[in-house]
């Protein structure tokens, strides 16, 4: 991996949420990289650990840390765990996330005429499953807020830190068929304005990255054909990406690396950062 340019995060220590997957593993390995000592926090401890363990092949400093994003005891215990193997967080990542199929609909646009239709076997936004939004929204907001509480405590108390959220596109252009992660990424990024003017008295910077489309394990089979060619949906994105392609993961570090840095955006807070090829500023003609 190589980094867009080096920044000095020596005696920092990191916690990435999400960390196991592909955008926030890569995340974990650039701060790594540039000298923080890095928790790679997930769910799935077993993705977790392979991250590490590249980290530490790699040379750098890394642990795995198993824990659930929505239950505070699991996060306060491995808060607990980085501070006695690595010391207080310094900088966290806050990248679990995801989406639901009970979130989301079959089509782009209600035709009247399903409503009408006896045991379809299609979701209309009238079949929205509550769970299935309930779900999204803890994901993603509580996904977000709870990890906050639980890392950076000590960042108040020595008045120095950094939160970096992830939000998302849909935040900005919510996309046809998936009404609650749209949502949901929206309240992360109004969350991270909201923080970012609660912290800043405590001298916690707070910021956000929204990406745009990248190809992970989560959205390959709804953007890929088993051949590898390109989904219809797949081509509507590209074809509104003025740059008309996915983004590489290696593609996130640059905003990554300046938004955690003290030297470089000392004075940034309250900003999400939209990496997507130009698809938010693209009004389709």
């Amino acid at each position: 991996m190589e980094l867009p340019f080096q920044i000095d995060l020596n005696g920092k220590v990191a916690v990435v949420t999400g960390g196991g997957g592909v955008l926030c593993g890569m995340m974990a390995k650039a701060l790594a990289k540039c000298g923080a000592a890095v928790a790679v926090a997930d769910l799935k401890v077993e993705a977790a650990q392979a991250v590490a363990d590249e980290i530490t092949a790699a040379g750098g400093k890394a642990i795995a840390v198993g824990c659930n994003a929505l239950e505070i005891e699991s996060l306060e215990a491995a808060n607990a765990e980085v501070e006695a193997k690595l010391g207080p967080v310094s900088i966290l990542i806050n990248g679990a996330g995801g989406n639901h199929p009970k979130g989301t609909t079959s089509m782009e646009y209600l035709d009247p005429d399903d409503l009408l239709k006896e045991n379809r076997d299609f979701i209309t936004f009238y079949d929205l499953d509550p769970k299935g939004i309930e779900f999204v929204f803890n994901l993603n907001f509580l996904g977000t807020l709870l990890p906050t509480q639980a890392f950076t405590k000590k960042m108040a108390l020595n008045r120095s830190g950094v939160i970096l959220n992830i939000s998302s596109m849909n935040a900005f252009r919510p996309l046809t068929k998936i009404p609650a992660y749209s949502g949901a990424k929206a309240a992360v990024s109004n969350f991270t304005q909201w923080m970012a003017v609660h912290m800043a008295k405590a001298g916690i910077r707070v910021n956000a990255i929204a990406p745009g489309f990248f190809v992970t394990d989560q959205n390959r089979a709804l953007l890929c054909n088993p051949d590898g060619s390109p989904t219809p949906r797949s081509e509507k994105i590209l074809g509104h990406s003025p740059m008309g392609r996915y983004g590489d993961p290696e593609d996130l570090l640059g905003a990554l690396l300046w938004l955690v840095s003290d030297a470089a955006a000392g004075f940034v807070t309250g900003v999400v950062v939209p990496v997507d090829g130009g698809f938010s500023a693209y009004s389709g003609v």
